[in-house]
């Protein structure tokens, strides 16, 4: 996608964090920008600030845990653009702690915003965005955590990992659609996504009285939503797959695959 001028952007997300980012840098690219949200006040002020840089944009209450909230999303969408370019499914929440220790509700909360948010997302946009017959690009936000496994983020990680897997074969089938598809994974960002529990519904909160668990030190830099959001647009325009935006992250994985090959090397000499 060579220009977002005139495209019309989805993000999920959007009130915050990453997701405020990608829809404010979409929209000083010339986008209209939909702005979807489960916090009503903040997705508002995003799209303030997106109609300041003379685009159209909308805000649409969206969880995305529920398909028929993104059906809803999606109709909203075409009814307001006529067409949908971008989809960026960016929202996304954390649990901390040890595997043993997850609870049923940890695990029905983190997968049901992180990766079922992901395929709501899929469902309801990609057999339109194929449909309308126009090139477009879907930015899936996974993790480094995606990539790499770290103690004490099993079921953060679980989720992440699945969304790296549903991305790289998401770009493999839509390629004939001349719809381009990019994974995010980024490491340390300075976003809410610590204080995730503000968002979790009561019926999935943890009633053993357990304290949470603190959450995991992560290594390298910390950097600022807008900068990664510049490096998803330059992805989107160059067509790639895997947006990873810390130098950092070049040594554990290198790591990862050396032992992966290792394994290969040593049943070989078995």
């Amino acid at each position: 996608m060579d220009s977002f001028k005139d495209k019309v952007a989805v993000v999920t997300g959007g009130g915050s964090g990453i997701g405020r980012a990608l829809s404010l840098a979409l929209a000083r690219e010339g986008a209209r920008v939909v702005v979807a949200d489960i916090d009503e006040p903040a997705m508002r002020g995003v799209v303030d600030e997106a109609r300041g840089h003379g685009v159209e944009a909308l805000a649409v209450r969206t969880d995305v845990t529920e398909l028929n909230q993104m059906q809803a999303l999606a109709d909203r969408a075409w009814q307001t653009f006529g067409a949908v370019h971008v989809l960026c499914n960016n929202a996304g929440v954390a649990a901390w702690g040890a595997l043993q220790n997850a609870t049923h509700h940890d695990w029905q909360w983190v997968l049901s915003v992180n990766l079922w948010g992901v395929i709501h997302g899929v469902e309801t946009f990609v057999p339109r965005m194929i449909a309308g017959g126009q090139r477009g690009h879907i930015v899936n936000t996974a993790s480094m955590a995606g990539l790499i496994a770290s103690q004490g983020l099993g079921v953060y990680n679980t989720s992440k990992y699945a969304v790296v897997g549903l991305s790289e074969t998401l770009a493999k089938d839509l390629r004939s659609h001349g719809i381009g598809v990019s994974v995010l994974c980024p490491m340390g960002v300075e976003t809410r996504i610590r204080d995730s529990e503000r968002s979790r519904p009561a019926g999935l909160r943890n009633e053993s009285g357990s304290a949470a668990e603190p959450a995991v030190e992560l290594i390298g830099r910390s950097l600022r939503p807008d900068a990664v959001a510049d490096m998803v647009l330059d992805a989107v325009r160059r067509g790639e797959l895997y947006v990873i935006t810390h130098d950092e992250g070049l040594e554990p994985l290198r790591r990862r695959f050396e032992r992966m090959q290792q394994s290969v090397l040593a049943r070989r000499k078995a």
